[in-house]
C-alpha cells in the first residue's frame, strides 16, 4: 500500500469521524443537560471523588492540544481530528466543572485552587512517534470510556438524571473517540502489521493514563471512579478487545513484545 493511498484512508477515516459526530453525538452543556432536576443530595462521595478524578484528566487539556497537535499538524486526518478532539474535550471539562458548582459540592475557591494545583504541573508527551500516539490513544480513551460507563450506570442506580446525562454524553464522545484511533490502526496494519504491533507492544507496556504521577490523590480519585491499576483489567478489558478490533490477539502481541519490549503478562494480578 503505497504512502497516498494511506493518507487518503486516513483523510476519510476523519471526514467520517466528523460526519457523524456532526449529524449523530454533538451535545450542549447548557441546553442537553437536565440541569433543572440536579440534586445535590444525589452522588455519594466516591462519585464526587470519581468527578474530581476525570475532571482533573481533563483540566490538561492545553498541554494535550498543544504538544499533540505539533506532532500531528502536517498530517490533516489527524490534525484535524484533533482539533475536534479538543472541542470536544473542552465541553467534558466544563460540564463537569459546571456540575461541581452548581451542586454546592464544591465552591469557586475550590475549583480556583483545584485548578492551580493542577497547572502547577504540565504534562508531557509519554510517546513520540504518531503511530505509538495513536495506540496509546486507542487504549487511553477506550479506558477512559469504560470510566464513564461505570459512573453512568451508578447514575442510573440513584436515579441522578444529571449526572446519568453528562456521563452519557461524555461516554458517547470517548467511544467514538476511541473508534477513529482503531480504524486508524486498522490502516496502520495493512500498511505495516509488523511494525504497528511492534509500537503497540512498545506503548502497552509502558501504558498509564495522562494524569498519573501528575495529581495529588490520584490513585484514590482513580479507584473511586471505577478503574483500576490491576494488570488483569487493563489488560482484559483495554488491550485485548483494542487488540481484536483491529485483527490482532494477544498471542501475536506478545510474540513482538519479546522482540520490542517487556510487556507484562496476561496472567500477572
Amino acid at each position: 500500500m503505497n504512502d497516498s493511498i494511506i493518507r487518503q484512508q486516513r483523510d476519510r477515516a476523519y471526514i467520517d469521524f466528523f460526519e457523524d459526530a456532526e449529524s449523530r453525538r454533538r451535545w450542549n452543556v447548557f441546553n442537553d443537560v437536565p440541569w433543572d432536576q440536579l440534586d445535590p443530595s444525589k452522588p455519594t462521595k466516591a462519585t464526587l471523588l470519581a468527578l474530581e478524578h476525570t475532571c482533573s484528566e481533563e483540566m490538561y487539556l492545553p498541554d494535550y492540544s498543544a504538544k499533540v497537535m505539533h506532532l500531528f499538524r502536517a498530517s490533516f486526518g489527524h490534525a484535524w481530528f484533533w482539533a475536534n478532539w479538543s472541542y470536544e474535550e473542552s465541553k467534558h471539562s466544563l460540564a463537569l466543572r459546571e456540575y461541581l458548582l452548581r451542586s454546592g459540592h464544591r465552591s469557586s475557591q475550590w475549583m480556583a485552587s483545584f485548578e492551580d494545583s493542577i497547572f502547577s504541573s504540565e504534562w508531557k508527551m509519554p510517546f513520540g512517534e504518531i503511530r505509538q500516539v495513536a495506540c496509546y490513544g486507542a487504549l487511553q480513551e477506550t479506558a477512559t470510556y469504560l470510566g464513564y460507563k461505570i459512573l453512568k450506570e451508578r447514575a442510573a442506580e440513584s436515579q441522578d438524571k444529571v449526572l446519568g446525562a453528562i456521563f452519557d454524553f461524555i461516554g458517547r464522545d470517548e467511544a467514538a473517540h476511541a473508534g477513529f484511533y482503531r480504524t486508524l490502526l486498522s490502516i496502520d496494519m495493512q500498511a505495516d502489521r509488523q511494525g504497528t504491533l511492534a509500537d503497540m507492544a512498545f506503548v502497552v507496556a509502558r501504558f498509564k493514563m495522562p494524569a498519573d504521577g501528575l495529581v495529588p490523590g490520584y490513585a484514590e480519585r482513580l479507584a473511586a471512579s471505577g478503574l483500576s491499576h490491576n494488570t488483569r483489567w487493563y489488560l482484559e478489558k483495554v488491550v485485548m478487545p483494542t487488540l481484536k478490533s483491529i485483527g490482532s490477539s494477544w498471542d501475536e502481541l506478545r510474540a513482538h513484545s519479546r522482540k520490542f519490549s517487556p510487556v507484562r503478562d496476561a496472567s500477572a494480578a
